[in-house]
């Protein structure tokens, strides 16, 4: 596999105002897409964009791999005072992760929406979907803790709506997305709140600033107070357990491009700039944060891990399933970082990245099998490989990877986060992943069982397999779950480069 270090992926002209059109080229490809005359256009001018975006992400991987940080100033006005957008091994990674998911959704979509949402709304749709596409680019390429909030929004609003359109397939996506808004809500609020707190006692919004400031405020309750608050909030946008209410309902009911997007791409974003506040900008080895992360973050997500496992094996509809199952992935992730050592943070950002594959594959197979009825629940998807093979084949892959088994991407980020619990000393943690991943394994049983070994309802109509547009993108995502088993050499070297700028190594 090619080294990062040596990656040129685009012309110098436009590797030098790549952070402004990783962002920008979403943004522009919403408006057109919104004002397309026709659904086919609109559809066209979202992979497009998606497509322009992923090119520019990945100019900036390799430059990130050769020069540590990319900084890209507004107006000429140099941080603290002005803008800029700051990108890093971490926020490369997160860049490419987000775009990447879009071009493979945006691709998705093209067959999808024509039977899961009304034609007159496709236009919109891709729009929406664009517009949260460049919200959380702009959320993990911002070195402003305020701008952070603006383009989480800027995200949020687009996926609030998107949500709800699914009400044509199953009107329980209308409470959905209100919960998902209402608790969205709550969580920007909290996140406003504890950046005024942080604003009040440094006197900066510069995320780099704001770090070298607070290295000398730890004792401050005001600062304190700011981390309480940014901490909650984010853990509401990231569905943290027992902060989650509303991912379930959102990734159910949502039509298959938002939930394959939401899936790969939204909790990360926010775990994302968690890891970021309380790595990067709050003081490291503050009583504080060493308390939290001891006896608040890691407890909680071992807690998630377990419990949101145990749901997913007695839930009966195969997306709440995934859904809770996300949540139980979430705790894996910020057991990983837990650990706060380079082993941990790798093995956290490696699993990331594996469960955005993995997610992808199993939404977008659901998706497909989906098509042509109302499949919800495990009893309507029983005996459907027969029928849709192709559709099932994949799915097997998304959830053997789901599982752990070898030679599969899943197997191996779960493996570096044992692998980095027991070298922390910290046997515990390795022993929930451990319990955590057999649960896994219930839940995803009953999935295979359903699907191969169990004959179809009597009386039920037939499936029918996917087609082209749809199949296309799914093996894409479900070969590289199995080529990423086999060789990680690219993801680790992505998940090692965020480590680094996790721990402030250059």
């Amino acid at each position: 596999m090619i080294a990062l270090e040596v990656l040129y992926a685009a012309p110098p002209v436009l590797t030098l105002h790549a952070p402004i059109l990783l962002v920008i080229s979403p943004l522009i490809a919403a408006c057109a897409a919104a004002l397309a005359p026709s659904a086919r256009v609109s559809w066209m001018i979202s992979v497009t964009g998606s497509i322009f975006a992923a090119w520019m992400a990945l100019a900036l991987v390799g430059e990130a791999a050769r020069h540590g940080t990319v900084t890209y100033i507004f107006g000429g006005f140099a941080p603290p005072l002005g803008i800029a957008f700051h990108i890093d091994g971490l926020g490369a990674m997160m860049a490419l992760l987000i775009s990447g998911a879009g071009v493979m959704a945006a691709i998705y979509s093209g067959h999808s929406l024509k039977v899961e949402v009304r034609a007159e709304k496709h236009t919109l749709v891709q729009a929406g979907f664009l517009l949260c596409q460049a919200g959380l680019l702009g959320l993990v390429s911002t070195g402003d803790a305020f701008n952070a909030f603006v383009f989480l929004e800027v995200s949020s609003i687009g996926t609030y709506a998107l949500v709800a359109i699914g009400e044509s397939r199953d009107r329980r996506a209308l409470p959905a997305a209100f919960n998902y808004l209402i608790m969205g809500t709550i969580g920007a609020t909290f996140y406003l709140i504890g950046l005024g707190f942080l604003y009040a006692a440094t006197g900066t919004l510069n995320m780099a600033d704001m770090a070298g400031r607070l290295a000398t405020l730890s004792d401050s309750t005001v600062v304190q107070a700011g981390f309480a608050f940014i901490v909650v909030g984010l853990g509401i946008k990231a569905a943290m357990f027992p902060l989650h209410g509303w991912l379930p309902g959102a990734y159910a009911y949502a039509p298959s491009l938002i939930s394959i997007f939401l899936a790969a791409t939204a909790t990360k974003a926010s775990l994302y700039l968690m890891a970021r506040f309380i790595f990067d900008v709050f003081p490291d080895g503050a009583s504080f944060e060493q308390g939290f992360i001891a006896w608040v973050l890691a407890p909680l997500a071992a807690t998630a891990a377990i419990v949101c496992s145990i749901q997913a094996i007695f839930e009966k509809e195969v997306r709440r399933m995934l859904a809770f199952s996300s949540v139980a992935q979430v705790g894996f992730i910020l057991l990983g970082l837990s650990l706060a050592t380079s082993a941990g943070f790798s093995g956290a950002m490696l699993y990331l990245l594996a469960h955005a594959l993995l997610k992808m594959t199993l939404f977008m197979a659901i998706g497909a099998l989906a098509l042509s009825s109302r499949y919800r629940k495990l009893d309507d998807i029983a005996g459907i490989a027969r029928d849709a093979p192709w559709s099932a084949a994949a799915l097997a892959v998304g959830a053997a990877s789901l599982a752990g088994a070898p030679l599969t991407v899943g197997f191996l980020a779960k493996w570096r986060l044992i692998e980095a619990a027991l070298q922390g000393g910290q046997v515990w943690i390795a022993v929930v992943l451990t319990i955590a991943s057999l649960l896994t394994l219930l839940y995803v049983g009953r999935i295979i069982e359903a699907v191969f070994f169990r004959p179809a309802p009597a009386g039920a109509p037939r499936a029918k397999e996917a087609p082209f547009g749809v199949l296309a993108p799914l093996f894409v995502i479900a070969g590289l779950c199995i080529w990423f088993g086999i060789d990680a050499s690219l993801l680790e070297q992505l998940a090692n480069g965020a480590a680094r700028a996790l721990m402030g190594a250059p």
